[in-house]
């Protein structure tokens, strides 16, 4: 079994078309999208039309649950742009999706954590900065699960751990949004320090899950420039060198 996994596309569908042609020429089996797929100001419906040709496994992250269920007062900039731009098929399709789903009694994928779609899996946030989780607190987040591959997103961060338990712990990095600043669960900067548009491929193997964490540049100063027009410089900035200053 050879597996493609993508994550936090937030609406760069030129990232997420440069990543797909390069999942092309790696011959995988399927491919697996973990959400946060459309939020933010680039192309959310273009996005979203384009995951839903394709018959991908799609999974809902933290931003497809607010643009679906939080009053528009209480939306966040990019949330309220992308609810702005979808139509009735789309919102059905982000009802259909799951945070979390068993694709396999071996594999476990989940935007987040299998608890929560906001919570971090592999890093912790200390003093406003990210950084790799200790094994006793990814432990505890895992919790029961015992699937001997656990995929993850929402941190942007590519990353490849073992579990104390030996489990095969992945987060393909993002997609479409190299950098970003948050204020859960305590304000922070997440920077990957590079414009490229990022994804995972595992392959199963007979002591375990090979990783490979690719990194895949295309064309960035399109969408750094329609996220100026957009109003949104520090979008802008973020992709074309992943950093937020």
């Amino acid at each position: 079994m050879k597996l493609a996994i993508v994550s936090d596309i937030h609406g760069n569908l030129a990232a997420l078309e440069a990543v797909a042609a390069d999942i092309r020429r790696q011959g995988v089996d399927q491919t697996v999208n973990l959400g946060d797929s459309l939020s933010g100001p680039l192309l959310p419906l273009e996005t979203a039309q384009w995951l839903m040709s394709q018959g991908w496994l799609s999974l809902a992250g933290n931003h497809e649950r607010q643009i679906l269920t939080q009053a528009a007062d209480r939306r966040g900039a990019c949330d309220s742009y992308a609810h702005s731009q979808l139509t009735p098929k789309e919102f059905d399709w982000l009802r259909s999706l799951s945070h979390c789903v068993h694709w396999s009694a071996d594999v476990l994928l989940c935007h987040g954590t299998p608890r929560s779609d906001c919570e971090y899996l592999l890093d912790s946030v200390t003093l406003g900065a990210i950084h790799a989780a200790s094994a006793e607190v990814i432990q505890a987040r895992i919790g029961a699960e015992t699937a001997s591959l656990i995929a993850c997103g929402h941190s942007h961060i590519a990353r490849s751990l073992r579990s104390a338990l030996g489990q095969c712990l992945v987060n393909p990095g993002s997609v479409g949004y190299p950098a970003y600043e948050d204020v859960y669960p305590a304000p922070h900067v997440v920077e990957s320090g590079s414009p490229d548009a990022r994804y995972a491929i595992v392959e199963s193997s007979g002591p375990g899950w090979i990783v490979a964490l690719r990194s895949v540049p295309y064309d960035c100063k399109s969408m750094a420039l329609l996220a100026r027009a957009r109003g949104r410089l520090d979008w802008a900035h973020a992709l074309l060198t992943g950093y937020m200053r």
